[in-house]
């Protein structure tokens, strides 16, 4: 039976006792419920109809104007183009705290856009990075990133939390890491997942964009398969897009003290390790940051998160970029899994982009300050 794994990624982590969600084309239900029946299997159909659901979570497009950039609406999904668009805007309109730049090109050829946010008050100043998308279909993420921008924007002269944040930090945001794989999510395969390389012996595309880093690349919780959804790629930064933000951040360690990727879904604050179970030589900082960001989220909806190390609050998973930036000197490491723990899935409808936003910009201004704040 041909299954698409939503959670967990690879069926490397499939055990006794775990939750395993998957989606089924139409024709393999009649032979599939029965068979979990016989193997006495407990199942619940989460989503009846993934074509309606598709269509309920993205609203009726015709009925809005989403082209408009002074009435951008945040809490809708945008294309990658739509997404492009509003960068340039903020770029032209907020000179003062925007200032966009381009880490290199994709495989097939865009530009991998990132907003530098922050006053220019200093020479040098720490930096915070964040980027979403790294996965295409996980739609929320780049909601959020832009979420997260115009925050920033409309809430520095207000808040003074905002503005200390702006004042003494650059914040590099990457709305698409994965902008192939983005834009082929809207146009053809609404649950592509990789990047869009071309592999010439197997005919498969796309490499898993977060198994693709150089650290412990290609072990456990990724696959050589090229048609697996966690293939790591023939060589670590073998992707375009992982190489140039990879080269980035090498450029600029010095400087940038958090790495935060943003991911969906399951609801989870992940630190390193995701390759193995141990713990980081800052531990006690690092797990602060992350249960006082917890309780700031779930301050908003109580809506609760579970958080620690990914190995054992998710899965074992090698050649992450979470990994890789601590590997390389970035001291708070995070990945955020949004909402929800399976209900939507990566269908989360656009009437929940606004509450997962709020509840998960506390989270992040609560790092953000413990950041700045030196732990010992």
């Amino acid at each position: 039976l041909q299954v698409d794994l939503w959670q967990p990624s690879s069926p490397f982590h499939i055990v006794g006792g775990t939750v395993t969600d998957v989606r089924v084309p139409q024709n393999t239900t009649r032979s599939l419920l029965p068979y979990l029946q016989q193997a006495n299997i407990q199942y619940t159909i989460l989503i009846s109809d993934l074509e309606k659901a598709m269509e309920n979570q993205t609203g009726q497009r015709s009925h809005r104007n989403r082209r408009s950039l002074s009435g951008y609406n945040y809490e809708a999904y945008h294309s990658l183009e739509e997404i492009e668009d509003w960068m340039h805007h903020l770029n032209r309109t907020h000179s003062d705290l925007v200032h966009m730049f381009s880490v290199g090109k994709s495989y097939e050829g865009r530009p991998l856009y990132v907003l530098k946010l922050g006053k220019r008050s200093r020479p040098y100043k720490k930096a915070v990075w964040i980027d979403c998308g790294i996965h295409a279909r996980e739609w929320i993420g780049p909601a959020f990133c832009q979420w997260f921008v115009k925050e920033a924007l409309q809430t520095y002269q207000t808040d003074p939390a905002m503005r200390k944040m702006l004042t003494q930090l650059y914040f590099y945001v990457m709305p698409v890491f994965n902008v192939d794989g983005y834009h082929f999510s809207w146009t053809n395969d609404r649950f592509w997942r990789k990047t869009r390389s071309k592999n010439m012996r197997f005919h498969c595309h796309g490499v898993d964009a977060n198994r693709n880093w150089k650290v412990k690349w290609c072990d456990e919780g990724a696959s050589f398969h090229p048609c697996d959804d966690t293939y790591c790629g023939p060589f670590p930064e073998s992707e375009p897009e992982v190489r140039a933000v990879a080269h980035f951040l090498r450029k600029h360690r010095k400087q940038i003290k958090a790495y935060l990727s943003f991911h969906a879904y399951a609801q989870m604050l992940l630190y390193p390790y995701s390759y193995k179970y141990a713990t980081i030589p800052n531990f006690n900082c690092v797990e602060s940051a992350a249960y006082n960001a917890v309780n700031a989220l779930q301050s908003a909806y109580g809506v609760r998160y579970r958080y620690g190390p990914a190995s054992s609050t998710l899965y074992v998973s090698s050649g992450s970029s979470m990994d890789w930036a601590y590997k390389n000197g970035i001291p708070y490491a995070f990945a955020f899994e949004l909402r929800d723990t399976g209900h939507f899935g990566f269908l989360l409808p656009e009437t929940l982009i606004k509450p997962t936003c709020t509840e998960t910009m506390l989270a992040v201004k609560n790092i953000t300050l413990h950041l700045l704040k030196k732990c010992h």
